[in-house]
């Protein structure tokens, strides 16, 4: 029998007091209420662990359990994990191997099956796998699967699209909820999306949005991630429906992750003077809730999962972890936390799928004469939106158009599932390189290779060295290349989270010294290429009015 004494903070009954927690088997057993004695150091608050209500582990780059070191530090207890990424590679295999990475920490992930594998598929892309109707079944039925992935396909949804809506009803009869991923639907085609079963979305971008979304009975999970932060438009939802809300970082780059996670959105919110339970509320209980997981609520009879902190200020601390009985993180490191063996390296062969040959020059060529209409792709940093600029050109857009030539560049965008695929060439505007390329294996979806440089030479050389390297991320300029392989599926690395955080910065060091100045470069490059956002992108075959989702 163990026990642990602070300042509780009850989220079930919204009440702070001073007590003790008495812990056996892994749970707490009772909840007393004593006074604490004086001491040389104050009492820490114990509270609920903070939850991410919707992530793509793979985007961090790390294997599941190297993601739960990192998120344990930021007082995370648990996850809601959509293996999308690594589907889309490899299929229910991938998310096999994500569900066994995870298995190898004391950590709370659930698991979710891809409901968008590829997400749009047909002649518009090409994926790594195809999970179907079928597939999805299986996986509904499996108790290791815990909902079903955000429903990309919304027009399919609205137009009753029959594997839709079976993938849909596969879930439901298993008594899974289904995630939902409908950027800009409002009114009468929320209420119809939501009607479906679909019941929550992060991607509302906009407080009428978010609005329509909980109007219609879906909850809203508030995003602040890496790329797409959404937090200032939408944070008002936590005082009008604490109930409705949750919070996610849906992709974070690993140099963001190790600075912190769902606590700095708590932070924030507390620092704009949201009331703490309404926070709290969205940060450590919705989530639990809605997927009907018990992860631990400081409830006699719940798992002794919690999170101890200096103070319950915008400025607070967190101190130590403890899941299921077991202290995993501790800021002053007066002890070993149990999370994993120190030496729980991946090794042996990894899980890939990567036929890509090296490519020339001649193979990204691409002819623009005087009159052409062109079609550019105008990327923003900080969002996964692109506005579609339309022009006649007056000269070549490369070199002595309206556009200068570090506004508009070449974006290459290439199969690395078939061999013999030949690039998808296109314009892009907004990255700003001066001198060099970027190129990486991670490109939403389907994660074929994408590049954006100031030269063909550049690009091609940021591509060859994807492809030698079997996937990673690279930077090339004129006398420097810095690079990160990633050899699980193209999306994740063999190393521990800091490791792969140094080597990101590194990277992006070098990015800004090409002259971009993005935020996030590699995520708002990998976004390019998803062709169910508004409002043009690029696949490994067309480039895409996403808008009117049609070929251009």
């Amino acid at each position: 029998m163990e026990s642990i004494k602070g300042h509780i903070v009850d989220v079930v009954r919204h009440e702070i007091f001073d007590g003790e927690l008495v812990i056996s088997n892994e749970r707490i057993v009772e909840v007393k209420r004593c006074a604490l004695p004086n001491g040389k150091n104050p009492w820490p608050y114990i509270m609920p662990g903070f939850i991410d209500s919707h992530v793509h582990i793979e985007s961090s780059m790390m294997v599941p359990y190297m993601f739960a070191r990192i998120a344990v530090s930021h007082g995370t207890i648990g996850v809601i994990a959509d293996p999308h990424e690594i589907g889309n590679v490899l299929g229910v295999e991938g998310v096999d191997y994500m569900i066994h990475s995870g298995s190898k920490a004391r950590f709370n992930f659930l698991f979710g099956a891809p409901s968008c594998v590829p997400a749009v598929g047909g002649d518009v892309e090409t994926s790594g796998a195809i999970i179907d109707a079928k597939a999805i079944a299986a996986l509904m039925a499996r108790d290791d699967i815990g909902f079903l992935g955000e429903m990309m396909n919304y027009p399919g949804v609205l137009e009753g699209n029959r594997e839709v809506t079976d993938k849909i009803q596969a879930a439901l009869s298993n008594g899974k909820p289904v995630d939902g991923h409908a950027p800009g639907l409002t009114g009468h085609q929320r209420a119809q999306y939501a009607a479906a079963g679909i019941t929550t979305d992060h991607e509302c971008s906009t407080l009428d949005e978010g609005r329509s979304c909980i109007q219609a009975g879906m909850k809203v999970i508030i995003r602040e991630g890496s790329a797409a932060k959404d937090y200032t438009l939408l944070s008002p939802l936590i005082a009008e429906s604490p109930n409705m809300v949750l919070l996610c970082t849906d992709d974070c780059h690993p140099d963001d992750f190790v600075r912190g996670h769902i606590n700095l959105i708590v932070k924030r919110a507390l620092a704009d003077g949201y009331d703490l339970w309404d926070v709290l509320q969205a940060a450590c209980v919705n989530a639990q809730k809605h997927y009907s997981q018990k992860w631990g609520l400081l409830q006699a009879g719940d798992p002794a999962t919690f999170i101890t902190v200096d103070s319950l200020t915008p400025h607070f601390r967190v101190e130590s972890t403890v899941i299921r009985g077991q202290e995993v993180f501790n800021y002053n490191a007066t002890r070993r936390p149990t999370l994993l063996p120190v030496d729980g390296q991946e090794t042996g062969i990894f899980p890939n799928n990567f036929v890509a040959a090296p490519i020339t020059a001649d193979d990204i060529a691409i002819d623009l004469k005087t009159g052409d209409n062109v079609h550019i792709i105008h990327a923003t940093d900080g969002s996964l939106l692109t506005q579609h600029d339309e022009v006649v050109l007056t000269g070549n857009p490369l070199f002595d158009s309206r556009y200068p030539w570090t506004e508009v560049q070449k974006i290459v965008v290439y199969n690395r599932y078939q061999p013999g695929a030949k690039p998808v060439v296109g314009l892009v505007r907004g990255f700003d390189i001066k001198d060099g390329a970027i190129a990486g294996s991670v490109a939403h979806d389907c994660h074929n290779i994408v590049a954006i440089g100031s030269s063909d030479e550049y690009i091609v050389k940021a591509i060859n060295r994807i492809v030698e390297m079997q996937g990673g991320q690279v930077v090339v300029s004129a006398d420097e290349m810095q690079d990160i392989p990633l050899p699980i599926a193209g999306l994740m690395a063999p190393m521990s989270g800091h490791e792969i955080a140094f080597r990101t910065l590194c990277i992006h060091d070098m990015v800004k010294q090409i002259g971009c100045r993005m935020k996030s470069p590699f995520i708002t490059m990998a976004f390019m290429c998803l062709p169910v956002i508004p409002d043009i992108k690029i696949t490994d075959r067309h480039l895409m009015d996403t808008k009117n989702f049609k070929i251009i």
